[in-house]
């Protein structure tokens, strides 16, 4: 898949951007933004529909927050935990509209999950912000926790995993999307009637799962990085 990239130059360098990424990315935003403005416009203790499912997505995502991390911390970190979900949520549901109808000269309007440089983008973030709030938890014992002369490899595999966690999140998401949204372009191509609907459903459970496994894995992520422990 190509994506629509445009060059500008900056202080002599040459910089691209992915401006189908960047677009689908927006949209995904703004369309999250209205549908929290109508969900909470009008809360009421006898919920609505939209508001059942909102705070159903909320309970579910605090009492596992609450299971990993204890009541005090869950409400310091739900609110990018909350984020992570629906944004990628979101997004990835976004490659399953048929804008691909819509012909650009490059590039077409997919997830923008399928492109690695915003899945890395939000790896990069999660491990900013737990590594943040592991220095800020535990000082500079955060990266030597459990550091002996007997457990050095371990604490050498601990240090490693703060590099490897960002890479294996960006590439896990990247890679089940864009595998997705490549097989089901395949089938529309050898037969667009009825042979890709399976599989177009198929990729709206891995939409969902690969929001879960991204969100989930920052959770444990996080309660990780501030346990004293």
């Amino acid at each position: 898949m190509e994506h629509w990239v445009y060059t500008v130059s900056l202080l002599g360098h040459n910089v691209s951007f992915n401006m189908d990424t960047i677009l689908t990315m927006w949209f995904s935003m703004f369309l999250l933004i209205i549908l929290a403005v109508v969900t909470t416009r009008n809360l009421s203790l006898i919920p609505n529909k939209l508001q059942l499912i909102g705070e159903g997505i909320i309970k579910y995502f605090n009492e596992i927050a609450k299971t990993s991390m204890g009541n005090d911390n869950a409400q310091k970190h739900i609110a990018i935990i909350l984020t992570l979900f629906m944004f990628i949520l979101t997004a990835n549901l976004f490659g399953q509209l048929p804008l691909r109808l819509i012909h650009l000269s490059t590039g077409e309007l997919a997830s923008p999950n399928n492109d690695i440089n915003m899945t890395s983008a939000m790896a990069i973030v999660v491990s900013i912000y737990y590594i943040y709030y592991g220095v800020k938890k535990n000082g500079r014992k955060f990266f030597f926790k459990g550091f002996s002369i007997d457990g050095i490899i371990i604490t050498l595999v601990d240090t490693l995993e703060l590099f490897v966690r960002p890479f294996s999140l960006a590439l896990r998401l990247f890679a089940n999307i864009l595998a997705g949204e490549l097989l089901v372009s395949t089938f529309i191509g050898l037969c667009s009637v009825a042979l890709p609907l399976p599989f177009m459903l198929f990729e709206l459970f891995v939409a969902l799962i690969q929001a879960l496994v991204f969100t989930l894995l920052s959770t444990t992520y996080i309660s990780m990085a501030i346990q004293e422990e």
